[in-house]
């Protein structure tokens, strides 16, 4: 049975702290224990980016940067959201990152799952996409046989050459 996965809010203030190393701050303000994996160099990176975005948007919030929790143990296994809201045209685009920790154990495709079913939910969401490194076999692994199509490919000026995969909401 795969791990099941609760998405739960960093709010701006969380980010912020997380972005000044106080990890008990921001798990205070989360509502759940986060670990050092929260305050790598990539992931305040990742934080500084939502910060700036929400700043500019306040209206991205519900959708993006939340901690992924392993229920019921309640141990936080990495991060998830969607990179903003809907665009004009229906679409959010995923994002999500399993702690080393953690990772080998289901939790991706557990993120995965909670992220569609969040993306299903909303009747605003009309796809669902996903940008992949072709050398990301691990992530390519996760979204296979979740009903994604590879639509293209386009150049992230962080990440290199990315391949767009689509899934119509449900």
């Amino acid at each position: 049975m795969p791990p099941a996965i609760r998405l739960a809010e960093l709010p701006p203030a969380a980010m912020k702290a997380l972005l000044e190393d106080d990890l008990e701050g921001a798990g205070a303000v989360a509502g759940v224990p986060l670990t050092d994996y929260f305050t790598t160099d990539e992931a305040k990176y990742l934080w500084r980016f939502r910060l700036a975005q929400l700043d500019r948007d306040p209206s991205h919030a519900p959708w993006t940067a939340r901690a992924a929790v392993a229920e019921p143990e309640g141990v936080v296994v990495g991060h998830a959201g969607f990179h903003g809201a809907p665009d004009e045209n229906g679409t959010v685009e995923i994002g999500y990152s399993v702690d080393p920790a953690h990772r080998r154990k289901g939790y991706a495709r557990a993120m995965l799952a909670a992220l569609l079913d969040r993306a299903d939910a909303d009747p605003s969401v009309k796809t669902v996409r996903a940008t992949i490194s072709p050398d990301n076999k691990a992530s390519l692994a996760t979204i296979a046989g979740q009903g994604f199509t590879h639509v293209g490919e386009q150049w992230d000026e962080e990440d290199g050459r990315e391949l767009i995969y689509d899934r119509p909401a449900h």
